[in-house]
């Protein structure tokens, strides 16, 4: 019988051709964030059971823009950029678990294949699209990071814009926003192959950053937009208070997560 290798699909007899590699999954990327209140019945239609609305501020959705370096441990990929880098776009709210405050990924969309597989696996709800954000530099047009600098960011999927924003730095901050300052809840779903019958996985994981590391956090202002698709439902955390803005440069590395229970993510 053939032995196969590889951490996810396609698994061959060197393994060399899976579309990801074994964690840990080392980041360094910079965040664009745009926090706003919507109605939180929105937000609780995207909570599956045991999931309930956040105590405070159930309404509080960050919007996020990421643009990424990424690899495993040996860190090969930073040397062929084509399988490093990649851009990502993902609203988050906050709910409960067992008392519990988590930050629940509901829509992400990112514009590689190998981003889309380490999500999937992570239990974020990936989708291809197309994201691009302005890059900071020091030299020529480009903004920098200080006060008064603005930076622009685009969603789009399916040939649709679903995203637009405009974040202008103010002031050094402490933080870069509280939706996403948590632990993640997720599922992680599998149909079953066979008609008729319930899922093959069902999981209720929690998950996050094994460690984390960062340059100052800025504050400013945002001027954000989001735009009706007929395959896509950003639209429905429609924008009815804003919050605040931020810009953050990050490193992040991701070395697993665990089951919080089985069987939990509803029927359909």
């Amino acid at each position: 019988m053939a032995r196969v290798r590889g951490y996810f699909h396609p698994r061959t007899a060197t393994g060399a051709s899976s579309l990801i590699p074994s964690p840990p999954w080392h980041y360094s990327g910079d965040l664009l964030t745009v926090e706003y209140r919507t109605n939180p019945d929105r937000v609780r239609e995207l909570l599956p059971e045991p999931l309930a609305l956040a105590d405070e501020d159930p309404g509080a959705v960050a919007l996020i823009w990421a643009d990424w370096q990424s690899c495993a441990a040996s860190g090969e990929e930073l040397l062929d950029p084509v399988r490093s880098q990649y851009k990502e776009a993902f609203a988050v709210v906050r709910c409960m678990y067992r008392g519990r405050t988590y930050t629940r990924c509901v829509y992400i969309w990112v514009d590689k294949d190998f981003a889309l597989a380490r999500g999937l696996h992570q239990g974020y709800p990936k989708k291809l699209g197309s994201i691009h954000q302005s890059r900071p530099h020091p030299y020529g047009p480009a903004p920098r990071i200080e006060a008064g600098a603005r930076f622009g960011a685009t969603l789009a999927a399916a040939d649709r814009r679903l995203a637009q924003a405009v974040v202008t730095l103010r002031e050094p901050a402490e933080t870069n926003g509280f939706v996403n300052a948590h632990p993640m809840a997720h599922h992680r779903r599998l149909p079953s192959i066979e008609k008729g019958k319930g899922p093959a996985l069902d999981e209720l994981i929690e998950s996050g950053a094994a460690s984390v590391e960062g340059g100052r956090p800025w504050a400013g202002d945002a001027e954000l937009e989001l735009f009706e698709s007929p395959t896509e439902e950003l639209a429905r955390l429609e924008i009815r208070e804003p919050i605040a803005a931020y810009y953050r440069q990050v490193g992040v590395v991701w070395d697993g997560g665990r089951l919080l229970e089985s069987g939990t993510s509803g029927a359909g």
